[in-house]
């Protein structure tokens, strides 16, 4: 990565080939141990936020037994603030598609899905037209992987895997306990690869450049570049591409307003990052991880008002399946609400910081546990705005 500006990338939506699914086309006549070997070379990590390596994703459902298995494009963006994933499925769809395809080659799925978010619905005329011309391409080179469509119907809880996999079951979208993971026991009780959008994007360009040149961008532990979703107090919001593994105060200098006093990285389940750490932080694996949303807030902002807005929103979305995260994110608002009316004293937001603790070791899924994130991030580090 560059000492001196953050580099923009054209990776994600630059155009590759005048060819419809040329790429897809020569990599399907490719072994499945090359396509993985390229994959883990690479060291492409899922876009989601979690990072999980793809290649060790779909090398263990490769070698689960079973003769039906699935192919899961989790397009369920939810998170506050992130809104690249419908701009690569408007501008790019086939990219997906083609993604998708040769994990359904690789670990032996006959059947792929796009979980679409509700909000998302307007894409459907769109995508439906584009994944024709996909399953016409398929058909004609022989190719037995059809992709279709659900669509969710607007609940946070279901961007988790397997409150997904219910939803799409026509079940109440809620977390299965883990294990069994996807790889082993996905949809429908079999095995299946779930990535995010941007990530089957990123494997067909790995296929198509290689692996040597994807690991041009980015840094030892996060390779590649990352599709970000630039919003809140910037002069120039938007989508862009960048390398991964930026230090966070040359993003505030592109992208701040000159008056930048935090942002929030990952979006409401991330981590609130405030002025005098924007030095030593680092945007990537190897120091704060995000799925693409980067909210910019300035000195007029109360950031007891973004706490409270977050907390609002997860005691809206959580399933209220385990206590920790049903009971946690209700005590958690009441109590800072408690203390900025003075009903409670400064050192209660101490007991609050061990609860929010608690709900990261205890909560079933990745909801109660990640509401930790803000809470602590926001609270340690602006302590006198949840006072005052």
């Amino acid at each position: 990565m560059s000492d001196t500006k953050l580099k923009r990338v054209d990776l994600i939506f630059g155009e590759y080939s005048n060819v419809k699914y040329k790429v897809l086309a020569d990599t399907l006549k490719r072994t499945n141990e090359e396509i993985l070997e390229d994959l883990l070379e690479s060291g492409l990590r899922g876009r989601g936020g979690a990072g999980f390596p793809t290649a060790m994703k779909w090398k263990f459902t490769a070698q689960t037994p079973g003769e039906e298995k699935y192919v899961i494009c989790n397009a369920d963006e939810g998170e506050p603030g992130t809104f690249k994933d419908r701009e690569i499925l408007s501008r790019v769809p086939r990219k997906v598609f083609s993604g998708m395809a040769i994990c359904g080659k690789v670990i032996g799925a006959k059947q792929g899905f796009i979980y679409l978010r509700g909000e998302y619905k307007f894409l459907l005329p769109e995508l439906i037209k584009e994944l024709d011309g996909y399953n016409e391409f398929a058909k004609s080179i022989g190719l037995d992987f059809p992709i279709g469509i659900r669509l969710g119907s607007g609940a946070y809880i279901c961007g988790e895997e397997s409150a997904l996999f219910e939803s799409m079951e026509g079940k109440r979208g809620e977390p299965r306990n883990k294990p069994p993971y996807p790889t082993t026991s996905g949809y429908l009780g079999k095995p299946t690869v779930i990535n995010n959008v941007e990530t089957f994007v990123n494997v067909l360009m790995i296929m198509r450049l290689g692996s040597t040149q994807f690991k041009l961008l980015g840094t030892s532990d996060s390779r590649g570049s990352k599709v970000f979703s630039v919003s809140g107090d910037t002069p120039i919001p938007g989508i862009y591409e960048l390398e991964l593994g930026m230090p966070l105060d040359r993003f505030v200098d592109e992208f701040g307003d000159g008056d930048t006093k935090a942002v929030q990285v990952g979006g409401a389940s991330g981590f609130c990052v405030p002025r005098k750490k924007f030095k030593d932080t680092v945007i990537g694996f190897e120091g704060v991880p995000t799925g693409g949303s980067m909210m910019l807030f300035n000195s007029s902002r109360s950031m007891y008002n973004v706490l409270h807005n977050y907390l609002e929103f997860f005691e809206e979305e959580s399933c209220g399946q385990c206590t920790p995260c049903r009971v946690g994110c209700q005590q958690l608002r009441k109590g800072i609400e408690a203390v900025k009316k003075s009903e409670k004293k400064s050192l209660y937001l101490d007991q609050l910081l061990k609860l929010s603790e608690s709900m990261k070791l205890t909560a079933k899924c990745g909801l109660g546990q990640s509401v930790a994130n803000s809470f602590s991030s926001i609270v340690n580090n602006f302590k006198e705005e949840m006072i005052y």
